[in-house]
C-alpha cells in the first residue's frame, strides 16, 4: 500500500511481482480508496492518470482483463464470483464495514448491475483477524449487537476480565446468507496468528504493510 510509510519503489515492485505471479496485466488493474464504509463502485476499466476509482470499499465488474485489487492487514477480504453472469467483486470489511452491511451491499450491487442471482454467487471470506485475537471495546460490541442481536457466538467474553471478542467471519457469513448466498467459503486463515504469511495491523501494533488481494475474469 502507498499509505503505510513504505518506499514507493518497493511498493511498485511488489505490485509488479504480484501481477507477474498471476500472469495478469497490471496496467489494467483497478482499485479504490478504502475508507471503512459500505459503498460499492462498478469498474469498466482503469481511470487514466489516477490510481483509484473512488472512495469505496467494494468494487464489481463483468469486464475481462480488469483485475480488482485491494489491500488488507486484518480486515476481512470478501471475494465474489457469479459464473452464470460472468461477474466478480471484492469487498473490504473491517468491523465498521461489516456492521454497515458491506457483504450484502455487494450482492445487491451485482444483482442490480448484472442480474446476478444470489444462489449463483460464490463468496469467499479471506485471510483476516480471527475471533480469538479480535478483542474489542464496548463501542464495537454495541454496533454488533444492534445489527445482529445478542448472539453469544458472535461476541465471546473473557471469563476473567469480561473483555469482548468478535467473530467477523461469522458476521459476514450471516449477512451473505440473509440475502440468499448459499455458496460461502471461509478460509479460516488468521492474519494475527500468521504474520509470517500475512500482515497484521493488530499483531504488529500498527507498524506493518498490507497484503494485496486480486481477482480477475
Amino acid at each position: 500500500g502507498g499509505a503505510v510509510g513504505d518506499d514507493v519503489v518497493n511498493v511498485q515492485q511488489n505490485h509488479a511481482l504480484m501481477y507477474e505471479v498471476m500472469d495478469i496485466d497490471g496496467s489494467r488493474a483497478v482499485t479504490t480508496w478504502q475508507v471503512h464504509g459500505a459503498d460499492v463502485v462498478m469498474a469498466h476499466a482503469p481511470v487514466p492518470e489516477r490510481k483509484w476509482l473512488a472512495k469505496a470499499d467494494g468494487v464489481i465488474t463483468n469486464q475481462p482483463n480488469v483485475p480488482l485489487v485491494m489491500r488488507f492487514a486484518d480486515c476481512v477480504p470478501i471475494l465474489y464470483h457469479d459464473p452464470v453472469q460472468q461477474a466478480i467483486g471484492m469487498a473490504h470489511a473491517g468491523w465498521r464495514g461489516t456492521v454497515q452491511g458491506m457483504a450484502q451491499e455487494m450482492v445487491v450491487a451485482m444483482q442490480e448491475a448484472y442480474g446476478s442471482k444470489p444462489q449463483d454467487i460464490v463468496a469467499v471470506i479471506g485471510p483476516s483477524i480471527s475471533q480469538v485475537h479480535f478483542q474489542v471495546g464496548e463501542e464495537v460490541v454495541s454496533a454488533i449487537q444492534e445489527r445482529y442481536g445478542t448472539d453469544e457466538a458472535l461476541i465471546v467474553r473473557d471469563a476473567n476480565d469480561g473483555t469482548a471478542y468478535v467473530d467477523l467471519w461469522e458476521a459476514n457469513k450471516r449477512d451473505l446468507q440473509m440475502v440468499g448466498v448459499e455458496q460461502i467459503e471461509i478460509m479460516g486463515l488468521c492474519t494475527y496468528a500468521h504474520t509470517e504469511q500475512f500482515y497484521s495491523h493488530r499483531a504488529e501494533k500498527g507498524r506493518t504493510g498490507r497484503f494485496g488481494v486480486v481477482i480477475t475474469l
